[in-house]
Parts: structure tokens; sequence; C-alpha cells
């Protein structure tokens, strides 16, 4: 039986808007968007390797704030589990370093204006709450998070995601 592997997605939320991602690598996947992380490491704990990862890949220094509900297959083993999280004080502005060519900050108005990768449509959505209650510095209404998810129930995504 196969152990199943996680990939950590950072939700990451500043001044209500929600960083997106543009992946640059593999080929099937450049050009469609995500939220930045990665996999697990053995031993490692899921707040600890998306930090980890989000230092990587944007090069900023953050925390994890909250789990958010739910979980993603991937192309097996492997399963997608976001946290929300936040940059810490002092940190640099996330810069794409790594698999990314481009980043943008998105308001819950702005949210289904990039092509997600398919599975983190639904990572997306789940999000979406956490802007309306604040976790993780998200400010969003509930009114634009409700504007949010009726967009995404209209758009459909396609494509593969990490890793």
């Amino acid at each position: 039986m196969d152990e199943t592997i996680v990939v950590v997605g950072g939700a990451l939320l500043s001044d209500g808007r929600l960083l997106a991602a543009r992946r640059s690598a593999p080929p099937e996947l450049a050009g469609r968007w995500e939220l930045p992380g990665g996999k697990v490491e053995a031993g490692e704990a899921p707040e600890a390797a998306l930090v980890r990862e989000l230092r990587e890949e944007l090069g900023v220094v953050t925390e994890a704030v909250e789990r958010v509900p739910g979980e993603w297959p991937l192309r097996a083993p492997y399963v997608l589990r976001v946290w929300t999280a936040r940059l810490l004080p002092g940190s640099d502005d996330p810069e794409p370093l790594e698999d990314h060519d481009e980043l943008r900050w998105l308001t819950p108005d702005e949210i289904w204006d990039v092509d997600w990768l398919d599975q983190d449509v639904p990572a997306v959505r789940a999000t979406l709450p956490h802007w309306a209650t604040g976790t993780g510095t998200g400010t969003a209404t509930e009114t634009e998070t409700a504007s949010a998810s009726a967009s995404a129930s209209a758009d459909g995504h396609r494509g593969e995601r990490r890793p």
C-alpha cells in the first residue's frame, strides 16, 4: 500500500488579498496559477514545511496561521492540504524565486481572474471564508466572499497541479 505524501499550499493573506503564483515549470503546468507551497519532507510538520517552502519559493518569512478544512487529491500518492499564512514583520516582499515567474495579490473580486490549476480551485474556494473571518490577516467582507464564491461556481477550470 502506498503512503500518502502531503503537499502543503499556502493561502498567504495580506491586507485582504491572497497571493497567487504562476507556475513556470514543469511544462504541463507552466502558465497556470496556484497557491505556493510544496512537499512535506519526512519527519517535518506540515506547518514547518509551509514556512520552508514559502521561504524557498518566494523569499519571505511567514507563519502558518490556520489549516483550511479539506484535503484535495493530486496525482497519486499526493494530497494537497492548505494553511492560511501571513508575512511576519520585517519580511521581504514576495518574489518569484523558484518554480514561478509571476506573483499577483488578488482581492476577492479578482480571485477568478487567473487561470488556477484545477486542483487549486476547490482549495481556493475553501479559503474564501477565512477572508470573511479575518483569519490569516484577511479582511474581506462576507459580501465580497459570497461574490467571489458565486463567480467561482460559474467558471470552468482545466489542468493539473504539482508536484
